[in-house]
């Protein structure tokens, strides 16, 4: 019996957590998205664009 109540213990520590890891991917993942909305925004501005084009262009030459 003792060993009955170990193990479900055990499970009742682990299903704890069980949604712990879901919601810190929901978190990184959310922020990977606010950081790629941001990159975007900065890329595609004309004075960044222009800067880039230039580096090509001149790693080319």
């Amino acid at each position: 019996m003792h060993n009955l109540v170990t193990r479900f213990r055990r499970l009742q520590a682990e299903a704890g957590d069980a949604g712990m890891s879901t919601a810190e991917y929901a978190v990184g993942t959310l922020a990977a998205v606010a950081f790629a909305g941001i990159l975007l925004k900065v890329v595609s501005s004309p004075a960044v664009q222009q800067a880039l084009t230039g580096i090509i262009g001149r790693a080319l030459k």
